[in-house]
């Protein structure tokens, strides 16, 4: 499979805010890389196994690419190692 394209993905430049918390319910293991947005909470499937950090690692990439900004943006403040996970955005405004 191949790297979802930026048209496939929910416009999230809304969230760019410096300090935003962004909470995430992560699905590793997915079939397809997909965000969708469910009470307030974005629910991310990667491909990604579960190890090592490649999930999380794989979810920050996918987190900016929908975002419109680069991954080192944002920081995991809570959830290393849990499925629900909080972003912080630490970029420009």
């Amino acid at each position: 499979m191949g790297k979802p394209k930026k048209k496939d993905l929910p416009d999230l430049t809304h969230l760019c805010v410096p300090g935003a918390e962004i909470a995430v319910r992560a699905a590793p293991k997915a079939a397809r890389n997909v965000i969708a947005e469910a009470g307030g909470v974005l629910k991310i499937s990667v491909t990604a196994a579960p190890e090592n950090g490649k999930a999380t690692e794989a979810i920050r990439q996918l987190l900016a690419l929908a975002m419109g900004t680069a991954a080192s943006n944002l920081a995991l403040r809570r959830g290393t190692a849990s499925r629900s996970k909080l972003f912080v955005y630490t970029g420009p405004g």
